[in-house]
């Protein structure tokens, strides 16, 4: 591995963290650097162009249908009174329409719809048991919270459940405008503790948690990485860049952190753990809280290991070396899921949002990590990536003799993998030699034959006369003189 003698640390300026716009507050790469408030306003604002754009597109169309219509009636005079059966015909049909219309919304057909409402809010059998307990559990909750509102707790409950009806009815809106709905709750609710019910900063605070717990916790099987989305698409994609990266080390992202001191290692663990709880959360709130009991370990762990405060900039590469080793399940649908659904103040200031921040630009550092990055040359990213070796081979013999044993044999043993893998490779290779030796040798030998025949064609004579028998009876025996008779001596 041929790294760069003068290695440089992931650095990020506070200043990129905050809203481009220049509010003071944290951006969110999902808002295009904006805060959740400059968000909404540009959001708002082009909203607003295309309507109007629409809007004038439309009336230009009218414009166009009518000077259409006005030039062809004035050619039609002769056919005056097939338009006027024509017009008698259409009003009819309009009116027949609005008496339809008007049969939706009877006695009747209210109580049909209503009822379907009711089917569609049922429970499913399928719905885990578990889901059920924590949803009574938070209503309980929430109700014993407002207890201590009087009066005004009664306003904040009602306000809730006309929410949770009107996004019942909502299903059928896009991902990004039930949460333009959410936003608008939260800030209406929060304008009305503070103006008209004169309640303290610290209450209202603690209100909106409570709000969001209620709302979010009934709404989250409805909302979180919704099939209408790319949610998890972009899941599988960063789950697979991830375990890509396995073989990154923390000497090329350059963490402050060692791991070889036990309270350090702890920390490590806890900080993983943390991460990876984040998905088991139903609320936005909850899992920010992961996201800061995990940065807040990330801090204690390289604090133990510098004896000094972390900054800022040996945070960010902790992190990312966290979420790599962690690889947190559905990690973009709960970044988006907390984006859209959370109360807009915990993402803008205090801690939860700077974590939250910090996060995402890890995310975004792990999705275009490359050889620079790591400062490493291309040829052995290239070969990392592959898997065509490991890093930690040649960091293996450099361990302190206090180190686990486990932990040498794990190392032990990816050597050995890598090794059998170079065998593997070299056999392959070969095989695939002998391979095109044995096609080649073939092809010589047909070659050989086929000149041989085309040099000397093989020729066939005719069949010629057979030759007789030594045995066979001889034709010309009549040719032959007479046998000697014997001749008898008389004495």
């Amino acid at each position: 591995m041929n790294l760069k003698s003068e290695r440089r640390g992931i650095h990020v300026d506070q200043s990129e963290l905050l809203c481009k716009k220049g509010c003071g507050y944290y951006g969110n790469p999902a808002w295009q650097g904006f805060c959740s408030k400059c968000w909404r306003e540009e959001y708002h604002k082009a909203r607003q162009k295309q309507i109007q754009e629409d809007w004038e597109l439309a009336e230009r169309l009218q414009r166009e249908e009518e000077e259409a219509y006005a030039s062809s009636q004035s050619t039609q005079g002769a056919q005056s009174l097939t338009f006027s059966k024509f017009e008698e015909k259409k009003t009819n049909e309009k009116t027949r329409k609005v008496t339809t219309v008007k049969k939706f919304f009877t006695a009747s057909s209210r109580a049909g719809a209503k009822k379907e409402i009711q089917e569609a809010k049922a429970p499913s059998p399928s719905i885990n048991r578990q889901a059920s307990i924590e949803t009574d559990r938070v209503s309980k909750d929430f109700i014993e919270f407002l207890k201590t509102y009087h009066k005004h707790g009664q306003d904040i409950y009602k306000q809730c459940k006309l929410f949770l009806d009107t996004m019942n009815h909502k299903r059928d809106l896009t991902i990004e405008e039930q949460s333009e709905c959410a936003q608008d709750f939260y800030q209406n609710v929060a304008e009305k503790l503070q103006t008209r019910w004169k309640v303290s900063p610290e209450k209202v605070e603690k209100a909106m948690d409570q709000i969001e717990k209620y709302i979010m916790t009934r709404q989250y099987k409805y909302v979180f990485c919704p099939e209408t989305t790319d949610d998890e698409k972009k899941d599988l994609a960063v789950q697979k860049r991830i375990r890509a990266l396995h073989w990154v080390t923390p000497q090329m992202l350059c963490v402050p952190v060692n791991e070889e001191i036990p309270e350090v290692s702890d920390l490590v663990v806890k900080a993983i753990t943390d991460i990876i709880e984040m998905d088991s959360k139903r609320v936005p709130r909850d899992k920010l809280a992961c996201i800061t009991k995990c940065s807040k370990h990330i801090f204690n762990a390289i604090k133990i290991t510098k004896n000094e405060p972390a900054s800022a900039d040996d945070f960010l590469p902790t992190l990312i070396y966290i979420v790599l080793k962690g690889n947190p399940p559905r990690l973009q649908s709960n970044i988006q899921y907390i984006t859209r659904f959370c109360n807009p103040s915990r993402l803008m200031t205090g801690e939860d949002g700077y974590y939250f921040t910090n996060l995402c630009c890890a995310v975004a550092f792990i999705e275009k990590l490359d050889a620079q990055s790591l400062n490493l040359s291309q040829e052995d990213f290239d070969r990392f990536m592959t898997g065509q070796t490991s890093p930690k081979k040649q960091e293996a013999e450099s361990f302190s003799p206090d180190v686990c044993l486990g932990v040498k044999q794990m190392y032990k043993n990816l050597d050995l993998l890598s090794q059998l893998n170079e065998r593997q490779e070299r056999i392959v290779s070969e095989a695939k030699k002998l391979e095109k030796d044995l096609i080649d040798w073939t092809d010589g030998i047909t070659k050989e034959v086929q000149d041989i025949v085309e040099k000397y064609p093989l020729e066939i004579k005719p069949k010629g006369q057979a030759l007789a028998a030594i045995d066979s009876e001889n034709v010309e025996n009549d040719k032959l003189p007479p046998p000697l008779q014997p001749q008898v001596y008389a004495g």
